[in-house]
């Protein structure tokens, strides 16, 4: 696939990050993995990102970053295409890059570097890196200390044509205005705030019509009828399933630092597609909270 048509396929439908499966002794747990993506293919996602974020991949080491990018890739061949998350050190982040695209990832979500502090115009220097190590298509991931800049991003757009998105995990809506202004149509852009679907409407107002859902992890039925109703402007059901699930939702999201992560391996265990536990630094989520999510899910009516 090359970076054009991953551009395309981007540019419509919704996607997903599977969690990552560990067993009981933490440990990646392949076979069960292999199981929640042949469950989750079906269901419609045009893009699933293995090792994303809510996949833990800040908690992964670089072997299972293999078995988990190989596993994805042998499980959803000729049915969903699948991309890799990569990040770290510039260095680190390229190697991830390159061991996707050997193992047939049809493209990249770089995540955030994770240095204490930098200049935008370094982090643009790691991305220009990043892209020039592989040929497959890269999307850039503007959160927490990548914030690029539209100046930014047109210099990078320039130099590399397989850097072919963008997704944004700021809010920021100047930026994302001026960034969709300015680059047009040189790149797909994809919504990437944490519960998406609160944010889907609007974006979709700025020209971001994408995003990329982690309630798909364990109500996907749900989750594609919510962006249904956001492409076709059906505020009616937009609105019920925010009043009845996704603000409730957020309002035990929000009782923890990493709730983002954790809520979604939470409502995997209770819906029958337990995945293991999170790995620290991230927590579960505590004995009360499961209990409210669980009531959360059964009186919402959520599938």
């Amino acid at each position: 696939m090359s970076p054009a048509e991953l551009k395309s396929i981007l540019s419509a439908g919704l996607l997903s990050f599977p969690v990552t499966d560990f067993d009981e002794q933490g440990e990646f747990y392949a076979k069960g993995y292999a199981e929640r993506l042949q469950w989750l293919a079906p269901f419609g996602a045009t893009v699933l990102f293995a090792a994303g974020g809510t996949g833990e991949f800040f908690s992964l080491e670089p072997r299972e970053y293999s078995s988990i990018i190989k596993t994805a890739v042998d499980t959803c061949h000729g049915v969903v295409p699948i991309l890799a998350g990569a990040g770290g050190p510039t260095r680190v982040a390229i190697s991830y890059a390159q061991e996707a695209e050997r193992l047939g990832a049809k493209g990249v979500l770089l995540l955030p570097h994770y240095l204490a502090e930098a200049s935008q115009e370094g982090v643009a220097q790691h991305v220009d890196q990043v892209c020039k190590s592989v040929k497959i298509g890269v999307i850039v991931y503007n959160r927490n200390l990548c914030r690029l800049q539209a100046h930014h991003l047109e210099r990078l757009a320039d130099n590399n044509p397989n850097l072919i998105g963008y997704k944004d995990g700021l809010g920021d809506i100047e930026l994302m205005v001026s960034i969709r202004r300015r680059l047009g149509t040189r790149f797909s852009y994809l919504g990437g705030l944490p519960t998406a679907e609160v944010y889907a409407a609007a974006y979709k107002a700025m020209g971001v019509p994408v995003y990329s859902s982690a309630v798909f992890n364990f109500i996907p039925k749900t989750a594609m009828e919510f962006y249904q109703a956001v492409a076709n402007d059906d505020h009616l059901t937009q609105n019920r399933l925010l009043d009845t699930f996704f603000l409730p939702f957020i309002e035990i999201r929000n009782k923890s630092a990493g709730y983002a992560v954790s809520l979604i391996k939470a409502g995997a265990k209770i819906t029958g597609h337990g995945a293991g536990p999170v790995r620290a630094p991230l927590t579960d989520l505590k004995p009360t909270e499961m209990d409210q999510l669980a009531l959360l899910i059964e009186k919402s009516g959520v599938q």
